[in-house]
């Protein structure tokens, strides 16, 4: 019936003495015990409400997916599934289904049948459980803490979800097929991982002793369509004042650092920026997970690597970084600066890569020189506090803050420019930031973005490269 991707040699199906229904079980019950038990239970029975009643068929579904699972690893030859066409798989894939199911006598209508094939499949070629939040285009974030509990982010908000795992065994196992498709394994000798899926989401897992609760997994999901400067000025990110700004200062070479918390849309706002870049420059990209998608044509990606399991073959952000300057680059670009690797990339900035760009974590500007001085202090290297904070003042211009406010939406928050430095202190100006009001009943954040009134330090810098903006953007805008 099912030969097309049978093994040829296939191992039995599991006992059905084993995998009894409930009914034939109770079929084999002595009336004794049935008696004990009919005695010991109450003779007013608790109500049976829908919630129980659904939450005992998805149960009862689960364990029959687990088993029919196991049914289809024996059976499916997996080498050949390699080459299988999908609609192939799912035919096969839903004979077994049938054949087991009436071989056990087990009645599923229509939909729970159809339902039991896509996830079976999911199971087989995809990631079970998470097949359906990967492919939901409103999800932005799974976090799975323990097999029991799935929240999502949809629209900077987390919601709970009722997609489970079986158990943690299943969790794990999925677990360890997205580390393996890599090249990389998680167990209790290394209980956390990094890794990309195939759709370039970043994917970050922590497994038990480590997870006291159960395995840890959260997924950043990779955007298929890359948001451009018009789509977050239509979102409400920026304004077009702010757009036009900021594609002047990337267009002309200024080095530009995005700061900001987890999830504030740094990476999203790099990607916008990088799309001010010439064509006809050569970009280096330097990333943890390659997240970032530049449009232009002549762009060299690379990717550190952690150390294997003997502790060797690590290559860190700062090895790529430093091979990257013998590369030949116009301008070099680093995902994330969190380590040594922020004084080569200072250096990079002070001496002909203009126009560089990277993100920190930073809750505001001048947060963020505070955590380059950080930086450069951990990384080992002795420089009184004046030299390390000159430095940093002749190569980083431009700070973009990004923020993700209470009520789950993402603002440019400000826009700050370096100005050199006024005895041992950096010297800063805003030109741009994001007004706070006040808020809703609904806790929708009220505000509007504004000008500071300052002009650019850069204007003549601007205006020698043929982006001549007008004064009237640098004008504060009143509240309405």
């Amino acid at each position: 019936m099912f030969s097309k991707y049978k093994k040829t040699s296939a191992t039995p199906p599991a006992d059905a003495k084993d995998e009894a229904p409930v009914a034939d079980i109770a079929a084999t019950t002595p009336a004794a015990a049935t008696a004990v038990i009919r005695k010991a239970a109450p003779t007013a029975p608790a109500q049976v409400t829908p919630m129980d009643k659904e939450r005992k068929r998805k149960e009862r579904m689960g364990e029959i997916k687990l088993d029919l699972h196991r049914v289809l690893l024996d059976n499916l030859n997996l080498s050949a599934l390699e080459h299988a066409t999908e609609q192939d798989l799912r035919q096969e894939i839903s004979a077994i289904s049938s054949e087991f199911l009436e071989e056990r006598s087990i009645v599923l209508n229509r939909e729970d049948r159809q339902n039991l094939t896509s996830e079976l499949y999911d199971e087989v070629t995809g990631l079970g459980p998470l097949e359906t939040l990967l492919k939901d285009e409103t999800v932005n974030d799974i976090l799975v803490n323990g097999p029991q509990q799935i929240f999502v982010e949809r629209s900077g908000k987390l919601e709970l979800t009722d997609i489970t795992f079986k158990d943690e065994r299943h969790l794990l196992r999925i677990i360890d097929k997205i580390v393996s498709a890599v090249g990389r394994r998680v167990d209790e000798s290394n209980p956390y991982v990094d890794a990309r899926l195939k759709d370039g989401s970043r994917f970050n897992a922590m497994v038990p002793p480590v997870a006291v609760d159960g395995s840890l997994v959260s997924i950043r999901k990779f955007k298929k369509d890359k948001l451009g400067i018009d789509d977050l000025v239509e979102f409400g990110a920026f304004t077009e004042e702010m757009a036009a700004y900021l594609q002047a200062a990337v267009a002309t070479r200024l080095n530009v650092i995005v700061s900001g918390g987890t999830g504030s849309g740094k990476t999203t706002t790099l990607n916008a920026l990088s799309s001010f870049i010439d064509n006809a420059e050569r970009i280096l990209t330097i990333e943890d997970t390659a997240e970032l998608q530049l449009q232009q044509t002549h762009v060299g990606r690379m990717e550190s690597r952690p150390p294997n399991v003997e502790g060797k073959g690590e290559v860190s952000p700062r090895d790529c970084l430093k091979n990257a300057l013998r590369m030949r680059p116009d301008r070099i670009i680093v995902g994330e600066t969190r380590g040594e690797e922020v004084i080569d990339m200072l250096q990079a900035m002070n001496t002909g890569h203009d126009g560089s760009m990277t993100t920190i974590h930073a809750n505001s500007a001048r947060d963020g020189i505070s955590r380059l001085e950080n930086m450069i202090a951990m990384a080992g290297i002795e420089m009184p506090l004046k030299a390390v904070r000159s430095q940093i003042s002749s190569a980083v211009n431009l700070i973009v803050q990004a923020s993700r406010l209470q009520d789950g939406s993402r603002r440019m928050t400000s826009i700050t420019e370096i100005t050199g430095m006024e005895g041992e202190v950096i010297s800063m100006q805003e030109i741009f930031r994001y007004q706070r009001v006040g808020l809703t009943p609904e806790n929708k954040i009220i505000g509007h973005f504004t000008a500071t009134g300052v002009r650019s330090a850069y204007a003549e810098r601007f205006r020698m490269w043929g982006y001549d903006l007008p004064p009237s953007i640098y004008e504060p805008i009143a509240a309405q």
